[in-house]
């Protein structure tokens, strides 16, 4: 299926909720919406299911127009983030319904095998009440599943789960996603979702739409430093810079040299962007060090945060294993002239770090 959205807006009084836009879907594919809270994407997502009109402009499904068409006049499948599932109804039951409306054959059959996919298959005589959170959402992406529909819009389905259920449930879906035939639209506020389910990334910000490509491509190359902004977790580090005969000279006087200064423009001030797992405690050949002070260090899973005030500014640095510090002592962090980012006085991208073997 094809959706395609020309020049769509959406105002609420005199409130903007969507500036203009063009969205072309690709077909079969996952899209990620990517933003913040509030930058769009449930307003985007309604407007392609048809459960809202934009203010401005066209929507259109395999070349037909379907601007104003009610959603329960389209062929869409939605999962939200707070579990909808029919109460009354056993899981079996559940998850048949659409399967149902269809007239399908088999439905058993059916029922049994997507539950199956999803490790639900002995919950099946259950009601969702007596079903945990993850469960439960399990049964409302089976029975989207069920419906077997174009489209599908998943809104941050995932985000009232913990984190244990999260990543299980992302494994999940991502080969769901990748063997069925649907269009898939995902939204979520983390950039982890999006990488983790590939496929093509929207980055939205106060509705508007900033870039739309291949996930790897948005990550590697964000077209401005929102995007990168909206993109790092944790956030991108951003230090001031000033240029120099050999590349430029980063807040607090370290010396930045790059391979190709001539890149920069006439240009004289800019942001150097700095992700926070290029930062390291060892180094490495050509590395420039970050000397600074541990202001806190964070220990989650295998990685360990460490938060340093330096002449640079505050940095966060993104470590793997396990690390103790004591709060004060002095760090030196690293990172080579070819991991970081350049953007201009414009917030355009002007570098970006070297990608090996184009990963």
């Amino acid at each position: 299926m094809e959706l395609t959205l020309q020049a769509i807006g959406k105002k609420v009084g005199a409130q903007t909720w969507l500036y203009p836009m063009d969205l072309a879907l690709h077909s079969g594919a996952v899209t990620v919406l990517l933003g913040a809270t509030q930058a769009g994407k449930t307003s985007l997502m309604r407007i392609m299911a048809g459960l809202d009109e934009p203010t401005t402009g066209r929507v259109h499904v395999d070349g037909r127009d379907v601007t104003g068409v009610p959603v329960r006049e389209r062929n869409v499948a939605m999962v939200y983030q707070q579990f909808i599932n029919y109460p009354s109804l056993s899981v079996a039951r559940n998850i048949a319904s659409p399967l149902k409306l269809r007239g399908d054959k088999d439905i058993d059959k059916h029922v049994r095998e997507l539950a199956e996919r999803l490790h639900i298959e002995m919950f099946l005589d259950r009601l969702p009440a007596e079903l945990s959170g993850g469960q439960q959402q399990r049964v409302a992406l089976a029975r989207a599943l069920a419906k077997g529909a174009p489209l599908m819009l998943l809104d941050e389905p995932l985000v009232n789960l913990d984190y244990k259920l999260r990543e299980e449930l992302r494994d999940e879906l991502t080969q769901l996603f990748a063997a069925g035939d649907s269009t898939v639209v995902y939204a979520t506020t983390e950039p982890t979702e999006a990488l983790l389910l590939g496929g093509y990334t929207a980055v939205l910000d106060e509705g508007r739409l900033l870039q739309y490509g291949p996930t790897s491509e948005v990550f590697h190359s964000p077209a401005n430093l929102r995007v990168a902004r909206a993109f790092s977790d944790p956030p991108m580090n951003q230090i001031a810079a000033q240029r120099s005969a050999s590349g430029l000279v980063l807040q607090g006087g370290t010396e930045l040299v790059l391979d190709a200064p001539q890149n920069l423009g006439s240009g004289q001030r800019f942001v150097v962007g700095i992700r926070a797992s290029s930062l390291r405690l060892q180094p490495q050949p050509g590395d420039i060090a970050v000397r600074g002070t541990v202001e806190l260090a964070e220990i989650s899973g295998s990685d360990t945060y460490v938060h340093a005030a330096s002449p640079m500014g505050n940095l966060v640095a993104q470590v793997t294993g396990v690390h103790y510090f004591d709060l004060g002592a002095p760090v030196a962090l690293h990172v080579h002239p070819g991991q970081v980012y350049v953007f201009g006085e414009n917030e355009a991208l002007l570098l970006a770090p070297r990608r090996v073997g184009g990963v």
